[in-house]
């Protein structure tokens, strides 16, 4: 059995240091000591949360149930304080707390609270503040875990959007190398047939790609077009004039084009003069492909960096809403094509910037857009809307599902309060981005009705 408490053992825990003999005295009078086993549970969901709980030696690890496993979430080191304080408004434990290693504890009841003010109003103080303390870190870390969890989300989507330009890039380049292989022996076999310069001079003049016919004409056409330059080379005797008539109808080229060149080379020559030109032009779309498959990729990267404010400190800024608002909707471009999302972008012109942080007003347009997206069915519409208002640039997230519950819309901004199923929300998103709105010196409201559904966010004009 552990030795009573004296005041000296309560000076272990900082917040009990300086406070006069009688107030330690009132405190072991009206506490109890209490030691647990390495691992002990101390507390478990459930639980009423009658106690403060000072740790005098040993710790005590708490745990988060999700998905039916516990996860460790904090703890709480000797010397430090947990459990309810003065003024707290928890009444049931949500979580585990077991002991870590030999842990002594010293516990006071809350119904001893009111009689403390008396006694000691600078500990209440005290408490107080370490209260806001912790509710401050505790918002603070839920903030960055409902990023994290977005950010989980998308990467998902960033997965898909760098995939496809990536696999391009490889496509193009296995296709390049074919085509570079046959260079050499398709420039040999047209030499050996001596064409003149002039010859030479009409059939280079073809190698730069023009525009594709395929943008502004119909497929039916282009059919016609290519058909028509195939009959052409077969006519010529080439061999292989339907594979290479693809190629060279795709670079633009027209029957009218090809004849004078081939009028002009030697016929001995037009297997390889024409196959030359169409690999020459083939190859300059591949890497053109290349390249805008390369370019896709940096812009996704620089859409990430934008999107987490990854080249910039945490300090606020003036900010273009416009940019913020553009790379949070190409992070979320595959989520939006999954549902074939039809977008409607309705940007005020010349709107003035605002004074922010990049990070944590794109954490906002995120979770905004994200539960759009979740409410629409497949072919549904966002619209995204800016305005000015006054000394306010307003932003709308406007959806035309099927609305928000009258009953639940005036607790949606609550924290841990989701209509998602069990593991595919946390209810924080809404609470999080009405924190960072108003953090902002800025509101959010929202408007719902069978239809349509309006998110409104107001934020100042920056200096």
């Amino acid at each position: 059995m552990a030795a009573a408490l004296l005041p000296p053992d309560l000076l272990a825990v900082p917040t009990f240091v300086g406070l006069p003999p009688e107030t330690l005295n009132w405190l072991l009078g009206h506490g109890e000591q209490r030691v647990f086993a390495p691992d002990e549970v101390v507390v478990q969901p459930g639980d009423e949360a009658h106690y403060m709980m000072a740790v005098l030696s040993g710790g005590l690890q708490y745990y988060d149930v999700r998905n039916g496993q516990r996860e460790p979430i904090f703890r709480v080191d000797a010397g430090h304080i947990s459990g309810v304080l003065p003024y707290s408004r928890l009444r049931t434990v949500s979580g585990y707390g077991l002991a870590v290693g030999r842990t002594v504890l010293f516990l006071l009841h809350r119904n001893f609270f009111p009689e403390l003010e008396q006694v000691s109003p600078e500990l209440v103080q005290r408490l107080v503040s370490l209260m806001s303390d912790r509710a401050r870190d505790e918002a603070r870390g839920q903030e960055r875990d409902e990023k994290l969890r977005a950010l989980g989300k998308l990467a998902a989507g960033l997965a898909h959007e760098l995939n496809n330009p990536a696999a391009a890039i490889a496509r193009g380049a296995e296709a390049l190398r074919e085509r570079a292989t046959a260079k050499p022996s398709l420039l040999l076999n047209l030499v050996q047939h001596c064409p003149t310069p002039a010859a030479l001079e009409a059939l280079t003049s073809l190698a730069v790609p023009g525009e594709s016919p395929t943008g502004v004409m119909s497929a039916l056409a282009c059919a016609d077009r290519e058909d028509e330059i195939a009959d052409w080379l077969e006519a010529q005797g080439i061999p292989d004039g339907y594979r290479l008539a693809a190629g060279l109808m795709e670079a633009g080229l027209t029957l009218e084009q090809l004849q004078p060149v081939g009028a002009a080379l030697p016929p001995a020559a037009l297997p390889a003069a024409f196959a030359w030109l169409e690999g020459q032009l083939t190859m300059m779309r591949l890497i053109h492909d290349v390249q805008e498959s390369g370019a896709r990729i940096s812009t996704l990267v620089q859409n990430v960096k934008t999107y987490s404010h990854m080249d910039r400190g945490g300090d606020y800024a003036t900010l273009e809403l416009k940019t913020g608002l553009e790379s949070t909707l190409n992070i979320l471009g595959f989520a939006l094509r999954a549902k074939n999302i039809r977008l409607v972008r309705d940007y005020a012109p010349q709107l003035p910037a605002i004074h922010g942080q990049v990070s944590s007003l794109n954490q906002v347009w995120t979770n905004l857009l994200d539960n759009a997206i979740d409410a629409l069915p497949v072919g549904g519409e966002i619209t995204l809307r800016t305005s000015l208002e006054g000394n306010f640039v307003r932003v709308f997230v406007i959806d035309n599902g099927s609305g928000i519950a009258p009953e639940v819309l005036p607790r949606i901004f609550e924290p841990f309060y989701t209509t998602k199923q069990a593991g595919e929300g946390t209810g924080l998103g809404l609470d999080i981005a009405q924190r960072i709105v108003r953090n902002h010196g800025g509101r959010l409201e929202v408007h719902s009705q069978p239809g349509r559904t309006e998110f409104c966010v107001w934020l100042p004009v920056g200096a």
